[in-house]
């Protein structure tokens, strides 16, 4: 790498900034991207929905997870063209984070110099969140895509505004200015907390001392973007009560996040005092783009955790674009202050250090690919109710939430009944459907001669809460026997048999 990549080949094929982390970051995408065929219980809500009709999930999104409806049409869409599988569930995340890679490639080329670019392009996809999150059928992952691009753009209008480029420059850059605020418009439907890279731009702006005519059009473009998801925010407010297992904010939660910044802050610094600086009045640099877009996302969402518990690193995954673009300029400034003394070492020094993180993070990405890596896996225990069911036998859920193993793998229960559903969840616009009163299930439960029951394993498992839930147990406790009990990947399927 390092024989074509130097500052000479970068400027003959400059596309190879972008290419090779592009093609790194789809490697490690694509490397266990089933995980054992394992599938957790967040994926299992996006499976389920997108395999409903849009009128079906329109009828969701009045009740519950407006905020991912986007996500979920997009994967209706693409699971209707591709089928349902593990790979049509995660490879639109890997695809994204490829393309959040190369921006970062592409900015820390022109704020940072070639090898900046390569290093932070490369590092992106090592990141532990990243990682965890780079084959996560959720949203997450699209949005960082979204928020790279987004920055980008946002480079490349700074930059043209620095260099005075034409007398009138507002009518070449508004179909940038209109694509930006498209995208962060695009994100925020897909997740509304990704409207904190609006504060980071904002931060980025006037640490540039960006003039007017890239000011006025900034806020023009992100108000158009604000106004356009206001109402998605102020309707999924009505729902908060989805995230209200959410717990409340504590100092050790911080503490991951307080490394990243201590890490961010000091590949900042390594920036400031190396760097190359941009000959523009705009006093653009890798710095005041990276520390931004890492510290202020972070931040704000602690913040305004302090209000309502909301604290999940997994929302405003984007910020770890700035990390990766503070470690590829921090990388960037050692290459050009070896280079003078040891040139060679110097080409050499961002292939090694990719190469001994790749190493030494390797337990990392082994553990992200496992099925364990995860709190359940409803494929599996779906394999085990398939094992154990005879026709004519009962199912029951507890809670009712684990119901999506059913949804998510229905040819595993064929046969089975499940005694206290009285409403799907499709037909009710429920991710778990409706379940009948406690005396009701009661009633079907004494019935049976034979029940499979669905939970949580080990530490997993909670008391039930919910009266139909407390019903269900009690009858089982004492009318029937356990005569089969199996646990695997965070769930359990327990068989029981009426007693006599």
């Amino acid at each position: 790498m390092s024989s074509h990549i130097s500052s000479a080949a970068g400027a003959r094929r400059p596309y190879l900034v972008w290419l090779v982390p592009v093609l790194w970051t789809l490697a490690l995408g694509v490397w266990g991207l089933s995980r054992q065929n394992s599938v957790w219980r967040d994926e299992a809500a996006t499976w389920q929905v997108a395999e409903r009709s849009p009128g079906e999930i329109w009828h969701l999104l009045g009740q519950v997870d407006a905020v991912h409806g986007l996500y979920y049409l997009l994967m209706h869409a693409l699971f209707e063209v591709f089928g349902a599988s593990t790979t049509t569930l995660r490879l639109p995340s890997v695809l994204a984070v490829a393309v959040a890679a190369g921006c970062v490639a592409l900015i820390g080329r022109r704020l940072a110099g070639p090898w900046a670019g390569l290093a932070g392009g490369l590092a992106l996809g090592l990141l532990p969140a990243v990682q965890f999150q780079l084959q996560e059928g959720r949203s997450y992952a699209l949005i960082a895509g979204g928020a790279g691009l987004s920055t980008l753009l946002l480079v490349s209008l700074v930059t043209a505004a620095g260099a005075g480029t034409g007398a009138r420059p507002g009518r070449r850059t508004w179909p940038r200015w209109t694509a930006y605020g498209a995208l962060v418009l695009v994100c925020a439907l897909l997740n509304w907390f990704s409207l904190l890279i609006l504060p980071a731009h904002a931060v980025t702006l006037w640490w540039a001392r960006a003039g007017r005519r890239v000011v006025a059009p900034w806020l023009l473009a992100s108000a158009a973007a604000v106004a356009g998801a206001l109402p998605l925010i102020l309707f999924s407010r009505t729902q908060a009560g989805q995230v209200s297992w959410i717990p409340p904010l504590t100092w050790h939660m911080m503490i991951g996040p307080g490394v990243l910044l201590a890490v961010g802050a000091l590949a900042a610094r390594a920036d400031l005092r190396g760097g190359p600086r941009t000959r523009l009045p705009a006093r653009l640099t890798a710095a005041s783009v990276g520390l931004p877009l890492l510290a202020v996302p972070l931040l704000g969402l602690a913040a305004a955790s302090l209000i309502q518990p909301l604290f999940l690193d997994r929302y405003v995954l984007f910020s770890m674009l700035g990390l990766a673009l503070l470690i590829g300029a921090a990388l960037g400034a050692a290459v050009r202050a070896l280079a003078p003394r040891y040139p060679r070492a110097s080409g050499a020094l961002v292939p090694v250090v990719v190469a001994v993180s790749a190493v030494a993070l390797l337990p990392v990405a082994l553990a992200d690919r496992s099925a364990a890596s995860r709190v359940d896996d409803v494929l599996a225990v779906a394999g085990e109710v398939s094992a154990l069911k005879r026709d004519g036998d009962a199912v029951l859920f507890v809670p009712a939430a684990r119901r999506d193993t059913a949804l998510v793998s229905p040819g595993a229960f064929a046969g089975l009944k499940d005694i206290a559903l009285v409403r799907s969840p499709a037909e009710s616009g429920t991710l778990k459907g409706e379940e009948a009163a406690p005396a009701q299930i009661s009633a079907a439960l004494r019935e049976q001669r034979r029940v499979l029951l669905v939970t949580d394993s080990g530490k997993k498992a909670k008391p039930s809460g919910s009266p139909a839930d407390r019903a269900k147990a009690a009858v089982l406790r004492a009318e029937f026997t356990v005569v089969e009990d199996r646990q695997v990947r965070g769930r359990r399927v327990t068989v029981y048999e009426r007693r006599g």
